[in-house]
C-alpha cells in the first residue's frame, strides 16, 4: 500500500499560482517550505535581493498536510526542499494552455492591464465553457520528487520535479523596530515611475523619502545621464505616509526592476525602509473570490562612502554586509 503523502493540494486553476510564482523567478532554484497554512516559495540572489511568494491554502480546492509524528514529542519539522522554479512554471502553463496563450498575447498589447482584468475569464476560456480540470501538487516523502499532475478534458499529465537538499537562505534582516518610513500607494504608480526612468538605462536607483515636498523621489543614474520621478503627497498617490526623518538609499536598478511583475499584478504596495537602509516592498494582490495574496521583496543598498574612502576602494560599489 502506497504511503499517505506528506502534502497534497488540488487547484482548479493554475493561473493565480503561475502569476504569483512568476514574480520571483529571478533565481535558478527556490526554497520551498510546506506549512499547514500554505506553501512558501523563497528566492534569493546573493543575499542582496530576496523575494517570497506565499500560496495560501485558500487558493486550493483541497489542501492536506500529513506531518510524520515526532519520536521525542516535539513538533514535527516542516517539509522543505529546493526545486527549479523555471521548471515548475513551465509545467503549470500546461493547464489551460489555450487560455494562457490568449492572455499572453493580450499582455503584450496591454502590459499595464490591471490584476482584475488579469483574472477575469473571457467568453472562450475553459472556465466559461464548462471544461473541467484539476492540477494536483503532491510530495509523498522526504527526498521524493515534487509531483504536478494535470488532468484536463480526459487527458492526464504528470511531471516529477527533482527536489534538492534545502539550503535555507537567511532572511535579509529588516528591523521593524527601527522603521525609517512607511508608504502605501497604488502599485501601478510605482511601475509607471520605473517606466519613466528606464529610457536612460539606469544602473542605480536612489529612493528618497522626506517630510517635505517632494515627499517621495525616485532617481535613476547611468552613463547616459539621470532621470527622476517625484510624488506629491496626496491620497490619489500616497495613501499612507509616515516618516521619522529624511531617508535616502541607493540600489541596483535591475534588482528593483526584477519586482516589476509584482508591481504589475498587485493593487497596492507598501514601501518601508529601516535604519540600516534595507528596503522592503510588500505587494497585495487581489484574487478571484475576494481572496488576497502577498508578495514580499527585500533589497540591500549600496554602501555609502566618503570621497576619501572612495579613492581607496578598488571597485566603484559594494554592498552592505549585514
Amino acid at each position: 500500500m502506497a504511503p499517505e503523502p506528506i502534502f497534497r493540494a488540488v487547484a482548479t486553476s493554475t493561473r493565480p499560482l503561475y502569476q504569483l510564482l512568476r514574480c520571483i523567478n529571478f533565481a535558478p532554484r527556490v526554497h520551498v517550505q510546506i506549512t499547514e497554512e500554505g506553501i512558501r516559495f523563497a528566492a534569493d540572489h546573493a543575499r542582496v535581493m530576496q523575494g517570497v511568494a506565499f500560496l495560501d491554502k485558500a487558493l486550493f480546492a483541497a489542501y492536506t498536510v500529513n506531518l510524520p509524528s515526532s519520536e521525542n514529542g516535539e513538533p514535527p519539522e516542516l517539509p522543505h526542499f529546493q526545486i527549479s522554479l523555471a521548471s515548475l512554471l513551465e509545467v503549470l502553463q500546461i493547464f489551460g494552455a489555450v487560455d494562457v496563450a490568449t492572455r499572453a498575447q493580450k499582455a503584450e498589447q496591454d502590459p499595464y492591464r490591471s490584476n482584475l482584468r488579469n483574472y477575469r475569464p473571457d467568453a472562450f476560456s475553459n472556465q466559461t465553457l464548462g471544461i473541467s480540470g484539476t492540477c494536483t501538487l503532491t510530495y509523498v516523502e522526504e527526498g521524493d520528487p515534487f509531483k504536478i499532475t494535470i488532468e484536463e478534458s480526459g487527458v492526464k499529465t504528470t511531471a516529477g520535479l527533482t527536489t534538492y537538499m534545502p539550503e535555507i537562505p537567511e532572511d535579509i534582516p529588516f528591523d521593524r523596530n527601527n522603521l525609517a518610513f512607511k508608504i502605501i500607494m497604488q502599485s501601478r504608480s510605482l511601475l509607471d515611475s520605473l517606466a519613466e526612468i528606464s529610457p536612460t538605462a539606469p544602473i542605480k536607483l536612489t529612493i528618497t523619502a522626506t517630510k517635505t515636498q517632494p515627499f517621495l523621489a525616485l532617481s535613476g543614474t547611468s552613463d547616459l545621464g539621470s532621470s527622476g520621478v517625484d510624488f506629491a503627497r496626496g491620497r490619489d498617490l500616497l495613501e499612507t505616509f509616515t516618516i521619522a526623518g529624511k531617508w535616502s538609499q541607493t540600489y541596483k536598478y535591475d534588482f528593483i526592476k526584477s519586482s516589476s511583475e509584482a508591481m504589475r499584478i498587485a493593487s497596492k504596495v507598501s514601501l518601508r525602509g529601516d535604519g540600516q537602509g534595507v528596503l522592503s516592498l510588500q505587494f497585495m494582490v487581489d484574487m478571484e473570490g475576494g481572496k488576497r495574496s502577498f508578495l514580499d521583496f527585500r533589497f540591500v543598498p549600496f554602501v555609502s562612502h566618503d570621497e576619501d574612502e572612495d579613492d581607496e576602494e578598488e571597485g566603484d560599489d559594494s554592498y552592505q554586509d549585514d
